[in-house]
Parts: structure tokens; C-alpha cells; sequence
């Protein structure tokens, strides 16, 4: 996933926490591979890639994660209108990000068109853990695998009867139970890189997930013009609006991380329609004339700490 991650574990209260941490280590290891091995665009054999270069029209199963994430990336595309979309892969690289990125240049307009053509997650097909193409569509899951993973990691550590636990990976949580203070986890909203040293919003949260996107993490100038990594599958080019973060809150990781890029892609008006559309806790900061301002939607209220 090229990036790292993050584990605490915390004992009941009044109780000692007796782990085998060598075995859990071992265990999370091998989740995290597992995830990778399925869903990595970097890995040529992974089960995606494989997937990727198999007949048209012809139905695959697949393993049973790499299922799962096909059918949430599926439905958030579908309440989307398409503002998330997996099979986004080739206008990412055209534009110099991705595993198959070209150096970093502004494509022409019919670059971009002929991709175009080829992108549109209606143009996959599901079936329980069974999925085909039916055009020539390559899909990237950066925008759910590694929330995803998250989740996976956190559900083998329920497994193993652990309560208590903060998992981290490349900025994506999941919390449950409570923190080493014994209370909520007090968890920092993300910064963009202009307000990285301004302490901005921090929750306490417990029993959820957060993840958060923007376009300050992956971007690359040319000619006084930002073009960041998001790539907005109906334009096919990169987005360009004063959103700079949004974090939502969900049950699961790989939904939060979803929807973040999801929300990111819209944009802060259309975004937050969409965000109190489907009831979901997004905090966004936007960039104004004036600096920036804080929006969120109306279920993300209760999780605003209390003013005094």
C-alpha cells in the first residue's frame, strides 16, 4: 500500500492486557498481505490485476474481500451519479499518477476523450463474488482497498477477542472500545499542509471509522496551474474547486474512505447536498478569500466537541 500503519490495543479496565504480540503481529501481517495480494494495481499477479487482463463479457470469481470491495465501490458509485468510480485507473496514469503513470504533463483534450470512453463503472458487472467486464475498463482501488484493510485488520483482532483497539493505516481509522485513558479516542482531524501546525478539530470518538480526503496530499504544478490526483471520472480531468479536506465518520473504514474521496471529487456545495442526502457525518474545510472556513453536515454535529 506504500504507506504505514498503526495498532493499539488497550486491556479492560482493571485488567492487565496479556497479548501474544508476536503472534498478532504475525496475523496482522498476513491480513495486510492478503489485501494486497487481491487489490494491489502494483503487484502484476494480484487477483485485481488478473481481473483486469481477463475476457470481456466473461463472468470471474473472485475472493471473497476483493468481492466485497467491488460491491461497495459499486453502490457508492451508483448514489454518487458516478462521482466515485474504480474504473478511473487510465485517466490517473494519463495525468502522472497511478502505477502506470506518465511523467507529469498536462494530457491534450483527445487524450483525454479517447480515455473517457473507457471509463464508467456501469460498464462492470456483479454477481455475488462473480464479476466481469464488458468493455475494455481497468479499475483502480485506492480509494477503497486500503480502508478496506482497516476493516479487515480490525475484524481479526475482534476475532482474536480484542475489545479495545485503535487501527491505523495511511491515515484511515477504525476505533472501538475505549482508549488507554480509558474513555473515548481523541483523534485529530487531518490537516491540510497550510494548516498543518493549527490545532483545527479533534473528537473524541469510539465504535467507528474516519478517514479523510483532499487535495493537498498528491499534486504537481505547471504553468501557476495545481493539478491534484483526484481525477474526476465525468470531467477526466483533475478536480478543481476550494474544497482542500473533507473527513466523514462511518461504521466501516473502507465506506469512510469512500465517501471522502467521493465528497472530494463533488466538491463542498454539491458534496454536503449529497452528504445530507444519504445522512452521512462530513466535516469539511474550505478554502475562502478570507482563509478558511469549517462546514459540516447535520450528522456530524454530534460528534462536535462541546463549547464551553
Amino acid at each position: 500500500m506504500g504507506t504505514t500503519y498503526h495498532i493499539t490495543l488497550v486491556a479492560d479496565a482493571g485488567e492487565s492486557l496479556t497479548v501474544d504480540t508476536a503472534g498478532i503481529e504475525t496475523g496482522v501481517e498476513k491480513a495486510l498481505v492478503l489485501i494486497n495480494q487481491q487489490m494491489s494495481t502494483y503487484i502484476d499477479d494480484s487477483d485485481l490485476m488478473r481481473f483486469n487482463r481477463s475476457p470481456l463479457q466473461e463472468w470471474q470469481t473472485l475472493p471473497e474481500p476483493l468481492a466485497e470491495v467491488l460491491s461497495i465501490s459499486q453502490r457508492i458509485s451508483e448514489r454518487s451519479d458516478g462521482a466515485f468510480d474504480i474504473t478511473v485507473g487510465p485517466l490517473v496514469n494519463l495525468w502522472g499518477f497511478g502505477p502506470e503513470a506518465q511523467p507529469e504533463q498536462v494530457p491534450t483534450e483527445a487524450e483525454i476523450a479517447t480515455l473517457q470512453s473507457q471509463v464508467g463503472y456501469h460498464h462492470l458487472e456483479l454477481n455475488g463474488n462473480r464479476a466481469r467486464r464488458l468493455t475494455d475498463i481497468e479499475l483502480d482501488l485506492s480509494a477503497v482497498a486500503k480502508g478496506y484493510g482497516v476493516d479487515y485488520v480490525a475484524n481479526w483482532l475482534e476475532s482474536q477477542g480484542v475489545k479495545h483497539y485503535l487501527v491505523e493505516i495511511g491515515g484511515e481509522v477504525r476505533l472501538a472500545g475505549q482508549s488507554p485513558r480509558g474513555d473515548a479516542w481523541r483523534i485529530g482531524v487531518e490537516q491540510p499542509a497550510m494548516l498543518r501546525h493549527s490545532g483545527r478539530l479533534a473528537l473524541a470518538l469510539s465504535d467507528i471509522a474516519m478517514a479523510t480526503s483532499g487535495d493537498y496530499r498528491n499534486y504537481y504544478e505547471r504553468d501557476d496551474q495545481r493539478y491534484s490526483h483526484t481525477i474526476d471520472s465525468r470531467t477526466g480531468k483533475p478536480i478543481q474547486h476550494n474544497l482542500a479536506s473533507v473527513t466523514v465518520l462511518a461504521k466501516t473504514s473502507a465506506e469512510a474512505d469512500a465517501w471522502a474521496t467521493t465528497l472530494n471529487v463533488l466538491g463542498p456545495e454539491a458534496g454536503m447536498a449529497v452528504a445530507e442526502r444519504e445522512k452521512l457525518a462530513v466535516y469539511m474545510i474550505v478554502k475562502t478569500d478570507e482563509g478558511f472556513s469549517d462546514r459540516y453536515s447535520a450528522a456530524f454535529e454530534p460528534w462536535l466537541p462541546a463549547r464551553k
